[in-house]
């Protein structure tokens, strides 16, 4: 296993990757894509028991599915680090005709991704229906999902919400990236959600708080804390408190940078607060 510098180390490449692949193309989503890279790499480096002999019925191993797809960059950069695809293809992100597109999609069949994510509200039905595929197989493995908070505005994430309770969905863990930011502003700006915990907790999940969202150790603790509550009749939550732009100073914490791509200069400075490379692009 992976010593904590050695993650720290591997979320400072990915964080290289995600600044580099947008501006390039000057498009893209940085802001979550940051956020979230702590979550990426204890799933991908440290939790998830997977394959990268990439196959789509995903038998005997956990499946991942990313709902929230714009953060397409912060995926594609730990799947590629993780053995998925060369690492040189990050150079293609967003071109004509790449398999890295901005929203993930399957019909180019890149290894790592089972569904294409560009509208939101949808990836956790996705993850119920591989859940239940797993026990009507008698496998036992784990389906994770990761979701926006400002994505828990759309009705299907509740009606699903619903169903996995009601059918005792209990080898799921869906991880809420809950950063209290969106495209338009705040949540609480846009469409106050009030308690998330007591909502899921109503439907009759099972939820756990991580308060260290960008701290690899409180992640990969809550993320195996999670898996132990599996099996027990309950679908699980896990909240995820992170922030938006995490390790970029000038992105952090602020819904300007979810889809903005940074200057050259802009650029510079990304790289220089996270200096560590394991292997440019």
């Amino acid at each position: 296993m992976p010593t904590t510098q050695q993650l720290q180390d591997f979320s400072q490449q990915v964080r290289r990757d995600i600044v580099r692949m947008v501006h390039a193309v000057q498009s893209g989503h940085p802001g979550g894509s940051l956020g979230c890279t702590e979550f990426f790499t204890a799933l991908y480096q440290e939790v998830m028991d997977y394959s990268t002999d990439f196959s789509m019925d995903g038998k005997n191993e956990d499946l991942f599915f990313l709902s929230n797809g714009h953060i397409s960059p912060v995926y594609y950069s730990v799947l590629a680090h993780s053995g998925f695809f060369p690492v040189s293809e990050l150079a293609t992100f967003r071109h004509l005709n790449s398999r890295l597109q901005g929203h993930p999609t399957t019909h180019e069949g890149l290894p790592g991704i089972r569904i294409a994510s560009g509208s939101l509200g949808q990836g956790m039905s996705v993850a119920i229906g591989a859940a239940q595929t797993k026990k009507l197989n008698g496998d036992s493995k784990i389906v994770y999902s990761l979701h926006g908070d400002g994505e828990l505005q759309e009705g299907q994430v509740w009606e699903a919400m619903m169903y996995a309770a009601g059918k005792k969905v209990d080898n799921l863990i869906s991880t809420v990236d809950l950063n209290g930011q969106q495209i338009d502003g705040s949540t609480d700006t846009v469409l106050p959600m009030g308690s998330i915990k007591a909502k899921f907790e109503a439907f009759g999940w099972d939820v756990l708080d991580v308060e260290k969202g960008n701290d690899i150790e409180s992640v990969i603790a809550g993320l195996k804390e999670a898996k132990s509550r599996t099996g027990k009749g309950k679908p699980v939550c896990i909240l995820l408190h992170t922030d938006m732009g995490h390790g970029v100073d000038f992105m952090a914490g602020t819904h300007a940078w979810h889809g903005k791509a940074p200057s050259d200069a802009q650029l510079e400075s990304a790289l220089a607060q996270n200096p560590v490379t394991l292997g440019d692009y």
